[in-house]
């Protein structure tokens, strides 16, 4: 048996292990494994997901049993100081040696610190390991601020970090754009805005000259172009720089950029002697991403079983969620020749940028960028990979995969069988349909038998779609969940939490789900809970929730808060319109009269808000929840009254459906209107629910929305009297939070719903299922249980503590920076 040693134990040194046990190399191989690091491998592609739980071993890449059981001798915590080619021996810091037969150097990479006078200063760390998140997060506790130096992959990551440690965040980045190898400008702007809405401050085109320290600690950075930021700490997250000082001691050819050299065959410049992944440079190219690593550990294993198979230049997609927002780019995505179209959409109020590079003639797909929505991404990647031919119009490819957007008509059951889903495991799509076909009917198992989705974790939503789509080709039912962690869907989540009385996150994943949860599954059941038992939204699921929803407010540009109270129907006394001015004056807030008939008011600091809401709270006024997938306004025209044309008091009603359903927690956010005649000029039929009055009552129109895709909302019944109107929207609303899918407005649901108008009004209207009943019930049941969020957290001390800036100290955030505008203040335009 030849002894096989490799040094580093990273992701692709684990991949390299199994791959080796999957094609029975260990009866051939006994070995030894070398990890500088004191735990075994662990996903550093999700290595900022450690700061939702702080528990290292949910990044495991397996049990600690998976070398034992495979006869792997692993050290950890042990560095590799010398490797000896002549005698084929290598040495440790315990200055032990060991012999080998094939020696693989899976040493990975460093982070990259840029020689910066200043970065040996207590509170400067870079941002790699575990250990350093342990460090940032313990000195964090001592300080207000900190300064990431790197606005790219990680760079991103790691100001989320800071920020989500209670510090007011910036990104100090070299370049004038963010993450620039892998945006245009446009598409960095709209990140870039969708990043400092979250409060991460972004100082571009910033060239560091020093970092100052004041005693043993950091308070400053000062740049080239003689500016300076305040911070009390600093985190690198400036690049990689591989880690090839072991093989460049040792003899073996090391490239002048970086990386030891290999060839197709991993092959380093001494015989039996091999490298992979970040610490290997092939065609004078490292790789940061894990895919390629994967795919070079899986040469290597192929070229020590006797077989062949060649490395390629890796494709350089990649699909990912900076800071909660999507971001992904795919083949040439900066291509700027010009022989090439370039298609361009871009809205910057939703946060949207979807760009497509195709070929002269319109019929290939080169390459793209999106930021936003990135639910295209799989179709769009594999579009351009295999070069299939565009639809005659390829402006349908934009928005294909939001739900208000457009349709390609493209699906990727129509790709072929060699199409690669999955980059970092290179599973096909043949690969997955023929396990789906074997008996895989659910996708937890069918990523475990394939390895599908098991890496960076971008291509599951294509796996779903494609178990989904083999499933239903087969004409068996398809289920669908609403990630790994729930074998059930939305509905039968709902079921669940209702009829076992489910009142929280964890008692649910507990009883009916595995592991710990996702960004998918979170929030969702964080809605379901609020919807079905209307608890206080703080009370005991609270970190489930976004920005928003965590706070009882919008967040806005600059980090600062907006505090929308509730006027029904627009109608408000002097008396509480001069309390309005007087808190908007105190606090120094901007205020607007919106399209909604309610007065906003922008600008407020986290740490103000509960003083705010205190001082609204006693002149009478509540919770607009305007930050909330919730009941948002009842606009109303002034009605018979005042209007000479009015036929109903639609004031009156207005405020009776803005009364009965504040709070109401769904899918998506809820807009209605009452209008006084058929003029119409409270716009109800662009509502989720509206109501015309007619001379014999109302007529009752539902499903229409405004937006990006405006939908005019259908007639679901006519001349109703009030009772019966609040009745049947009683049963359309609760019918609708049952069915819907998350985050799906009430025209997206409809369009989609099975059996269309007839079908919704023989549900609502004709009680054909025989649930109208429990609909009423349970509507009744959300109204008398109502609370004022806002309320209830200025009566609960433990809850004011949530609004402090810092965890350590009650000063406040002073790094918000606001400029007049029009007599007011507004945020300190980027």
């Amino acid at each position: 048996m030849k002894n096989l040693i490799i040094i580093g134990n990273g992701m692709v040194s684990y991949k390299f292990c199994e791959q080796l046990a999957d094609a029975g190399g260990l009866s051939e191989f006994a070995v030894t494994i070398f990890g500088e690091e004191p735990r075994a491998a662990y996903d550093r592609v999700h290595l900022s997901e450690y700061f939702s739980h702080y528990d290292a071993s949910k990044l495991a890449m397996a049990p600690d049993s998976f070398y034992a059981d495979h006869g792997i001798n692993l050290k950890l915590g042990t560095m590799v100081t010398k490797v000896d080619p002549e005698t084929k021996t290598v040495t440790t810091s315990a200055n032990e040696q060991y012999t080998y037969d094939e020696l693989v150097f899976a040493t990975g990479s460093s982070a990259f610190v840029p020689p910066i006078p200043g970065t040996e200063a207590k509170g400067v760390f870079v941002y790699r390991t575990i250990e350093d998140l342990e460090q940032i997060t313990t000195y964090a506790k001592t300080c207000k601020s900190g300064a990431v130096i790197g606005g790219g992959l990680l760079g991103l990551e790691a100001a989320k970090a800071v920020r989500d440690l209670g510090l007011s965040a910036q990104v100090v980045e070299f370049a004038p754009r963010l993450m620039p190898r892998q945006l245009d400008q446009g598409a960095s702007d709209i990140l870039q805005t969708q990043i400092e809405q979250l409060g991460v401050e972004v100082l571009l085109s910033k060239a560091t000259k020093q970092i100052v320290a004041e005693g043993d600690k950091v308070v400053r950075m000062d740049f080239a172009d003689e500016t300076s930021l305040q911070t009390d700490m600093v985190v690198i997250s400036a690049g990689i720089r591989p880690r090839d000082e072991l093989a460049k001691a040792a003899g073996i050819t090391v490239h002048q950029r970086g990386g030891i050299v290999v060839n197709d065959q991993m092959e380093t410049s001494l015989s039996g002697v091999y490298a992979i992944g970040e610490c290997a440079n092939y065609a004078e190219c490292v790789f940061g991403l894990v895919a390629p690593g994967y795919d070079m550990a899986k040469v290597l294993v192929e070229k020590l079983m006797g077989r062949k198979k060649d490395f390629t230049f890796p494709d350089m997609s990649t699909k990912l969620k900076l800071i909660g927002v999507g971001v992904a780019s795919f083949g040439d995505a900066l291509l700027e020749a010009p022989e090439a179209q370039v298609m361009v959409y871009s809205d910057a109020r939703q946060g949207l940028y979807q760009r497509l590079n195709i070929s002269a003639d319109g019929k290939k797909l080169l390459g793209g960028i999106l930021v936003g929505d990135t639910e295209a991404y799989g179709m769009l990647l594999q579009t351009t990979q295999l070069g299939l031919k565009l639809p005659e119009d390829p402006r349908s490819l934009l928005w294909a995969g939001s739900s208000e957007g457009g349709n390609s008509g493209m699906s990727l059951m129509d790709l072929p069988d060699e199409a690669v889903i999955c980059s970092c495991e290179a599973v096909t799509k043949g690969q997955l349909v023929t396990a789906v076909k074997e008996g895989t009917e659910d996708l937890a198992s069918l990523k475990t038998c394939t390895k599908g989705g098991t890496g960076c974790g971008g291509c599951v939503p294509q796996i779903k779609e494609i178990l989904d789509g083999t499933l239903a080709s087969m004409g068996k039912e398809v289920k669908q969940v609403i990630c790994e962690h729930f074998d059930y869907s939305r509905q039968e989540i709902l079921d669940l939490i209702k009829v076992k009385k489910i009142k929280s996150f964890d008692e649910l994943i507990t009883a009916h789900g595995t592991g710990t949860g996702c960004e998918i599954c979170k929030p969702l059941v964080a809605s379901v809970l609020a919807s079905t038992w209307n608890d206080m939204i703080l009370k005991n699921n609270a970190s489930l929730q976004d920005t928003n929803d965590r706070f009882l407010a919008n967040i806005q540009k600059g980090g600062t808060y907006s505090v929308v109270p509730r006027i029904p129907a627009g109608e408000i006394t002097p008396e509480k319109l001069i309390v309005i001015g007087e808190v908007a004056k105190k606090y120094s807030l901007y205020t607007k009269i919106t399209g909604g008939q309610r007065i906003d008011l922008f600008g407020a600091r986290m740490e103000d808000l509960p003083s705010i809401w205190s001082e609204l709270i006693d002149a009478g006024f509540e919770s607009g929840h305007a930050y909330a997938k919730s009941l948002r306004t009842v606009k109303s025209c002034v009605g018979k009254a005042w209007c000479r044309y009015g036929v109903q008091d639609s004031v009156a009603m207005a405020i009776r459906l803005e009364e009965r359903y504040k709070g109401l927690r769904s899918p998506h956010k809820l807009k209605s209107g009452v209008s006084a005649c058929i003029r119409e000029c409270a716009e109800a039929r662009g509502k989720d629910f509206g109501l015309i009055a007619t001379e014999k009552g109302w007529n009752l129109y539902i499903c229409g929305n405004g937006g990006i895709t405006p939908k005019h909302a259908w007639l679901l019944a006519s001349d109703l009297d009030d009772d019966t109107a609040i009745k049947y929207i009683d049963r359309f609303l609760m019918f609708y939070i049952r069915t819907a899918e998350p985050l799906t407005r009430t025209s997206k649901w409809f369009t989609d719903l099975e059996g269309g108008e007839a079908y919704v009004k023989d549900v609502v209207i004709n009680d054909s299922l025989g649930i109208c009943a429990e609909l009423e019930a349970e509507m009744q049941s959300v109204v008398d249980s109502f609370q004022c969020e806002w309320k209830s957290v200025v009566e609960d001390e433990n809850m004011r503590k949530q609004f402090a800036p810092f965890v350590n100290t009650d000063a406040s955030d002073d790094t918000v920076e606001f400029v007049d505008v029009r007599g007011q203040k507004a945020p300190k335009p980027w």
